[in-house]
């Protein structure tokens, strides 16, 4: 009798973790279905201001038949890429109004220079500049007055302008009222993240703007193909000698707003010209060297794991992509998908700006 009520235990109890467990397992399906309509809702109904861009296999790099390409654009290696949601166009004055607005921050270019921190930054020694000099500020856009013989001292075109920030980007009298659709400038790294932690964004990956960016043509040197004679049409650049004269063949000698010329494939607007966007990446002008030794495509890549220019070896510099309103044929064409280059974490300037990103992740509870 004994043995018995113990077989009946048992098989009672049996019957209570198998009924338990396919309970889970139902659950856990549910749960399963539950989430997969809701990314599939995402996916579909795609945040405001934003779109989905699918994901996929590349070859990040320039392309072969870009006679513009730098050094450290090269050489090609293949990445993949899962999917996520991009802002169509970039971040605007009146977007960023609302963030500060709401937080009360006081941007990098607002605040008061700490020569302490500064300092750490620039070769041992460096005197001290006066303190009428030292004052909260940023970097402005100057013209030339003749033509230029040497093109790579950049210091010949722009100025420390005191005064100067998101709220007065031409100077510091100057407003943005009637540039709430043009993008926000004078950003630095620091605010672009802040920025993404209010909006509960991101800045994208260099490998996903740049697989954004080309859209559908994964071997064109610009995101509407190789055509250059489509420039002034597509992109807002520099016409003209640089940094002379400008033309205005595309309409625009400053920041166009967002929006003023055709998207490209994935319906995103301006990812060439108008302003240089922030990346999340380290500049590390060896990093793409060691990509190309993987036989497989590097999966996600999240760039360098520290910053190495030798041109600027005391400064921690971010990746920017897509190029400027100062972008020129006769200069550095930055236009092109594959066009990158550095910048200090901690510095802003009249033609820096950015767009953000997010993941399913973080939309979906």
């Amino acid at each position: 009798m004994k043995l018995i009520k113990q077989i009946v235990f048992t098989i009672f109890s049996l019957l209570i973790v198998y009924t338990c467990k396919e309970r889970g397992k139902e659950q856990i399906n549910a749960n399963e279905t539950i989430s997969k309509i809701k990314t599939d809702s995402l996916i579909a109904n795609p945040p405001d201001g934003m779109v989905w861009i699918p994901g996929g296999t590349f070859l990040q790099g320039a392309v072969p038949q870009d006679q513009m390409a730098m050094k450290h654009e090269k050489p090609q290696h293949q990445v993949t890429v899962d999917g996520f949601f991009m802002d169509i166009a970039e971040v605007t004055n009146s977007e960023f109004s609302k963030f500060v607005e709401a937080t009360g921050y006081v941007t990098v270019a607002e605040r008061e220079i700490d020569w302490e921190v500064m300092k750490k930054q620039l070769p041992e020694g460096t005197p001290k500049p006066h303190d009428s000099i030292l004052q909260p500020g940023s970097l402005m856009f100057k013209k030339a007055k003749s033509s230029l013989p040497n093109l790579f001292d950049f210091s010949q075109w722009w100025q420390w302008s005191i005064g100067v920030n998101w709220k007065h980007p031409s100077g510091p009298e100057s407003t943005i009222e009637g540039k709430e659709n043009h993008p926000v400038v004078h950003i630095s790294f620091e605010d672009a993240q802040a920025y993404c932690k209010w909006a509960n964004r991101r800045l994208p990956t260099e490998a996903e703007w740049e697989f954004a960016a080309r859209g559908n043509k994964t071997e064109a040197t610009f995101f509407w193909g190789d055509d250059k004679a489509q420039l002034s049409k597509m992109v807002n650049s520099w016409e003209g000698e640089f940094p002379v004269s400008n033309t205005l063949e595309d309409g625009f000698e400053r920041t166009a707003p967002v929006k003023s010329y055709p998207p490209n494939d994935f319906g995103l607007y301006d990812m060439a010209g108008n302003v240089w966007e922030f990346t999340s990446d380290w500049y590390n002008v060896n990093y793409y060297n060691e990509l190309a030794k993987h036989e497989k495509p590097i999966e996600n890549p999240k760039g360098a794991s520290k910053a190495y220019n030798p041109n600027n070896p005391y400064l921690q510099e971010k990746i920017l992509k897509g190029g400027s309103f100062l972008c020129s044929d006769s200069y550095c064409a930055s236009y092109r998908i594959s066009a990158r280059m550095g910048t200090s974490i901690d510095s802003s300037a009249e033609h820096i700006g950015f767009r953000t990103v997010a993941t399913l992740e973080m939309l979906v509870d």
